[in-house]
C-alpha cells in the first residue's frame, strides 16, 4: 500500500480553498454535527508564558472518512517581539479506516478561513436578513476574512473598522475598498458604530470586555470570535443575561469562550444556552426572536470545521498534483 504523505504549504492552501467552498464545507460540518452524524470533537489546551498551545481533533465522513488534528501555537505578541505570526501550527489528515497519514499541511490559512466561514454561517442563520451595517473589532487576519466573507451572506452597505492599532485599521480599509462595494469607515472610537451596527464581530486577543453591554441595540447579532482560551475575553458578561445564546460546542464555550466568563460572574448558566449552531443549521431547533433580541454566537472553534476545510484542501491537492510527497516510513 502507498505510504506517501502529502505536504502542503500555506500558499498551497490559499490556491486550493476558496471562500465559498469553505462556507459550504463549514455549514456541512455544523449540519452533520447537529444531526449526530459526526462525533463531538475534542480539544486540549496548554498555557505557557505569553501564549499557549491547543490541539483540536475530530473525525467526519466528508469527501472521505478522515481524522483531522490541528495543533496551533497562539502567541499574541509575536508580531511585535519576533516578527512572527500570532498563530502557527500544522494540521494532519489521516485515513479514518486504517490510520494512514495522508497529509500534513500548514494550519494558518485553514484556521483563518474556517473561522471566518463559521461567522458567515452563523450570520446566515442568526442575523436579520436585512442586516447591512457591520463593525469589525480587530483588523488582523480574522478581521480581514470576516469582512470579506460576511459580504457573501448579507448585503453589506457599511463596514466599520476598529483596531487599537489604527494603522492596521487603515491598511485593512485600503484593501477592502478595492474588493467590496460597501462603504468602508475607519473609526477611532467604536461606540457610535457599535450602536449603529446590525452585526458586531469581535476578533481580537483581548483579555477584557471590548465595550459596555449598553452600546448594543436590540436586534443586533454578535459573533464573538477571539476568545479561544480561558484567559481571553471580548464581551461584557452582562450581555449574556438578556441575550439569546448560541455556541459552536457548549462544553467548549463554557470552558474557554466568552460564555465561561459570563457563567463565572453569575450572569448566565449552561442551561441558558439556546442551541449549538449545528442544531439550528440541521433544523433541530428554530431560532424564534421578536426582532428585538440580541443574539450572541460564541465561536470558540469547532474541530469539525478543520476536518471539513482540510478535507477539501487534501482532495483538491491530490487531484491537481499540488504539494510535495514524502514517506515518513523510509
Amino acid at each position: 500500500m502507498n505510504q506517501e504523505t502529502l505536504l502542503l504549504k500555506r500558499s498551497d492552501i490559499t490556491r486550493l480553498l476558496s471562500l465559498d467552498e469553505c462556507i459550504e464545507a463549514v455549514e456541512t460540518a455544523f449540519r452533520m454535527h447537529g444531526e449526530g452524524k459526526a462525533p463531538t470533537p475534542g480539544i486540549l489546551g496548554i498555557h505557557v508564558e505569553d501564549g499557549g498551545f491547543h490541539t483540536k481533533a475530530g473525525i467526519m465522513n466528508y469527501m472521505g472518512n478522515y481524522f483531522v488534528a490541528k495543533t496551533n501555537a497562539n502567541f499574541p505578541q509575536n508580531g511585535q517581539r519576533f516578527g512572527l505570526p500570532t498563530i502557527q501550527g500544522v494540521i494532519i489528515v489521516s485515513d479514518a479506516d486504517n490510520g494512514r497519514l495522508l497529509c500534513v499541511m500548514d494550519s494558518i490559512e485553514i484556521t483563518i478561513l474556517r473561522t471566518g466561514a463559521a461567522t458567515a454561517v452563523a450570520a446566515k442563520y442568526l442575523s436579520s436578513p436585512n442586516s447591512s451595517k457591520v463593525i469589525i473589532l480587530g483588523c488582523g487576519n480574522q478581521g480581514r476574512i470576516s469582512a470579506r466573507i460576511l459580504d457573501r451572506v448579507r448585503n453589506l452597505e457599511v463596514v466599520y473598522l476598529y483596531d487599537i492599532d489604527m494603522s492596521a485599521a487603515d491598511k485593512l480599509a485600503t484593501e477592502l475598498r478595492s474588493g467590496l462595494k460597501a462603504s468602508i469607515v475607519v473609526v477611532d472610537d467604536p461606540s457610535q458604530a457599535i450602536y449603529q451596527s446590525d452585526i458586531i464581530v469581535t476578533c481580537t486577543t483581548s483579555k477584557k470586555p471590548l465595550f459596555a453591554h449598553g452600546l448594543v441595540r436590540p436586534g443586533t447579532f454578535i459573533a464573538a470570535v477571539g476568545a479561544d482560551s480561558d484567559t481571553k475575553q471580548e464581551l461584557d458578561p452582562l450581555l449574556f443575561r438578556s441575550s439569546t445564546i448560541v455556541v459552536d460546542i457548549t462544553g467548549q464555550a463554557a470552558t474557554i469562550g466568552d460564555l465561561h466568563h459570563a457563567i463565572g460572574e453569575g450572569m448566565t448558566t449552561r442551561s441558558n444556552v439556546f442551541a449549538e449552531l449545528g442544531e439550528i443549521v440541521s433544523g433541530r431547533k428554530k431560532l424564534k426572536t421578536s426582532g428585538n433580541d440580541i443574539v450572541i454566537f460564541d465561536s470558540t472553534g469547532m474541530a469539525l470545521q478543520d476536518v471539513a476545510a482540510a478535507s477539501i484542501a487534501f482532495r483538491k491537492a491530490s487531484a491537481s498534483g499540488v504539494g510535495v510527497k514524502m514517506s515518513f516510513a523510509e
